[in-house]
């Protein structure tokens, strides 16, 4: 029963270095995504894809992608690197959530082995 406490406390202590090394990454992934789109704060991202999107939309229901246009082209390119940065941000941001969940469920896994070792003694 002793070897079964510490094989619990092991595993909490992996999820919780697994929960650090998470939100670690997130924060970098964040950081990475602001800089790419350096001119534009991360806060106003939605509300710009949002306007682009809208942009794009009534270009294309103008007729504007049948013939080549370079301001469409344009309108589409910012459309798409703008839809990349949300999901990555999305991204950072499942993984941060999951950093937390893994700290949190680490630290009561290595609560329940400690338990388990305190009963045993």
């Amino acid at each position: 029963m002793r070897a079964m406490a510490v094989i619990v406390v092991i595993l909490g202590l992996a999820s919780l270095v697994f929960g650090i090394l998470f939100v670690t990454q997130a924060a970098s992934a964040e950081q990475e995504v602001a800089d790419s789109i350096a001119p534009l704060p991360l806060a106003q991202l939605d509300a710009t894809y949002d306007a682009v999107t809208a942009q794009y939309v009534q270009a294309r229901a103008a007729g504007a992608g049948t013939t080549p246009n370079p301001d469409y082209n344009a309108l589409y390119g910012n459309k798409v690197g703008l839809g990349l940065a949300r999901s990555n941000v999305g991204m950072a941001s499942a993984v941060r959530l999951n950093g937390i969940i893994d700290i949190i469920l680490g630290l009561g896994v290595i609560l329940a082995g400690l338990a388990m070792l305190r009963k045993e003694a």
